[in-house]
């Protein structure tokens, strides 16, 4: 990303460009930015935009051989084509190839660094993974946007913000927007603003649930359960996050046990290290052989819902049911 922002700055631009990873807000904000850089404003003559999976290398291809019209450069923005997924063998040829005057944006979810197509880029231009922030960047750029605001907010607020939502930056700017318009009038946010306007990330819910099934409070579980459906969202995936979670305690439960310190754990269990507190608060709860049982009944969930055995609403009703009695 330094990369990138170098050539941004320096407006010395590589021939072709992917930007790939989990963070669609970065992918669109330098999406955004290579283009503005790149073209004129409002230069359609010069500038082609590709979307999907039908989009044909040998289209790109005719367009890259074609001059620009009384510009520097021609751009192409390819966006989700499964290029990286899929062999395009014809175009990581061409770009070997490409004329001077011609530029590739690539914007791709998923890439296999193996694919011939992603050799080709990184030989030739500047391949840009652009995944999910660590905490420390999160705070800085929350910062940043409150202070543009002309507002105040502590660090523990920030770190409360993120634990609340989630680190999806994307989903953490729309939160933001909620903060300023319910702060208009106050020069300060506190956590008692975040706790009124800023909606819970799902992760977050589902670690209120396996509190709920720790203190053995099922009522309080299940209801946890029935808001997630009435938010849509589906019973599998569900399943599939409270798996992670107890995965994630047995992990920490057992780092714990090696003398791990928190730094470490949180790295090598995957979590914030601001949340490591309350997981090792929760894996204290569970004994380790708790856990795998736990975790081999959300297998078998997932199975009998795969065969028809139950269906999904009902098997995970069951499986939140037996651990929280």
């Amino acid at each position: 990303m330094q990369s990138l922002n170098e050539d941004l700055k320096t407006g010395s631009f590589r021939q072709v460009y992917l930007l790939y990873g989990e963070e669609d807000y970065l992918k669109k904000l330098y999406k955004g930015r290579l283009k503005k850089a790149m073209t004129a404003e409002g230069d359609t003559m010069n500038f082609t935009y590709f979307e999907g999976k039908q989009t044909n290398p040998r289209e790109v291809i005719d367009l890259a051989e074609t001059m620009p019209f009384f510009a520097e450069r021609r751009v192409i923005m390819l966006e989700n084509t499964g290029f990286f997924k899929n062999a395009a063998p014809e175009l990581a040829e061409y770009i070997k190839e490409m004329p001077d005057t011609s530029y590739l944006i690539f914007i791709e979810s998923e890439v296999d660094k193996r694919n011939k197509l992603f050799k080709a880029v990184k030989s030739k231009g500047r391949p840009v993974e652009l995944g999910r922030q660590d905490t420390q960047t999160l705070i800085k750029w929350i910062l940043g946007n409150v202070r543009r605001e002309g507002k105040q907010i502590t660090s523990s607020t920030v770190q409360y913000l993120v634990q609340k939502v989630g680190s999806d930056m994307e989903n953490l700017e729309k939160e933001l927007e909620k903060l300023f318009c319910y702060t208009l009038e106050k020069d300060c946010i506190e956590i008692s603003d975040v706790e009124e306007v800023c909606t819970s990330h799902i992760e977050n819910q589902i670690f209120s649930m396996v509190d709920a099934v720790a203190s053995k409070q099922q009522k309080k579980a299940l209801n946890y359960y029935y808001d997630l459906l009435a938010l849509k969202e589906p019973p599998m995936r569900i399943l599939f996050l409270l798996a992670r979670q107890f995965r994630i305690l047995l992990e920490v439960k057992e780092l714990t046990g090696k003398g791990y310190p928190g730094k470490e754990i949180a790295q090598k269990a995957g979590i914030p290290p601001f949340s490591v507190k309350k997981y090792l608060a929760q894996a204290r709860v569970f004994s380790a052989g708790v856990l795998r049982a736990i975790m081999e009944a959300a297998a078998q969930t997932e199975e009998d819902i795969k065969t028809g055995r139950l269906t999904d609403v009902l098997a995970v009703e069951l499986f939140l049911i037996e651990y929280s009695k």
